[in-house]
């Protein structure tokens, strides 16, 4: 095993240029690091709380192809992608 004589370096000086090199790193690595938000599904009734809207005005987006209701084959519950129902809101130009 190799040794490593730290003649006029103060443990204080180490300790600085050892927090340096990982702040270095944390920084690269940070710059490709991209978290992955859990995906949040929504039911009728919740889209409509969210929306302040009533549940037969969900259906009709639906309809209407605003919002994409997902659901399992076979079943009749049906559910929202949160961040498709946000992304369906447009901003309004008053």
């Amino acid at each position: 095993m190799a040794q490593v004589q730290f003649i006029s370096t103060s443990p204080q000086e180490l300790q600085q240029q050892i927090n340096e090199g990982v702040k270095i790193q944390l920084q690269e690595f940070l710059k490709h690091f991209k978290p992955v938000q859990p995906k949040t599904y929504l039911t009728r009734q919740e889209v409509a709380t969210m929306l302040s809207v009533d549940i037969s005005t969900v259906h009709n987006f639906c309809k209407r192809k605003k919002l994409n209701p997902l659901g399992f084959s076979g079943s009749s519950r049906v559910y929202f992608l949160r961040s498709e129902v946000e992304a369906s809101l447009k901003p309004l130009n008053v």
